[in-house]
């Protein structure tokens, strides 16, 4: 096998690969992730809440949310468009900004500081976060949710409905 041929064929494999990583995240019939950055970019240009999937890659959990909740086309739909939907990785080594601040990842936390404070030292996977239209936290809700318990979450923080109720009286109506 020549060189040319070889550095073709690693090409076209490492291309194909990440355009299956893109698609499996970004299909046209699935959730629309966006970087935390861009996110927040997105929001201050039009505002909209963002909704932050916090997670680990060795998350057993996370990766059901993704294989299940996060396919449901209902939820799907409504995060498509209610919100800027971020996935993550509590553990990115990544220099992550937010509010004029930069976060890093700390080897003694295991985590970048950005999990640690959305999360409020409460380090559990997965764990959905909610900002405002002004990138504000509003809450984070952890564990693993079905789309059925994550649909009434969405709306409750989606529609600001958690400006004027509790969560145990809006739950109480039996609102889906």
């Amino acid at each position: 096998m020549n060189k040319t041929y070889l550095l073709l064929l690693v090409f076209l494999l490492s291309f194909s690969v990440k355009n299956s990583f893109s698609q499996e995240h970004n299909s046209p019939d699935g959730i629309q992730w966006v970087s935390f950055e861009d996110a927040l970019a997105l929001s201050s240009k039009e505002p909209k809440k963002i909704f932050l999937d916090i997670y680990t890659g060795w998350c057993g959990w996370c990766k059901k949310m993704d294989a299940s909740t996060f396919k449901d086309p209902k939820v799907v739909s409504y995060m498509n468009k209610n919100f800027y939907a971020v996935k993550l990785d509590a553990e990115t080594k990544d220099t992550i900004t937010y509010k004029d601040k930069n976060y890093t990842f700390v080897a003694a936390y295991k985590s970048n500081e950005v999990a640690a404070f959305l999360l409020n030292g409460q380090m559990s996977y997965p764990t959905s976060v909610y900002l405002d239209e002004k990138s504000d936290p509003i809450t984070s809700v952890p564990g693993f949710l079905t789309s059925d318990q994550l649909l009434p979450i969405l709306k409750y923080f989606g529609e600001d409905i958690y400006k004027t109720k509790k969560w145990e009286e809006y739950q109480s109506e039996g609102t889906k």
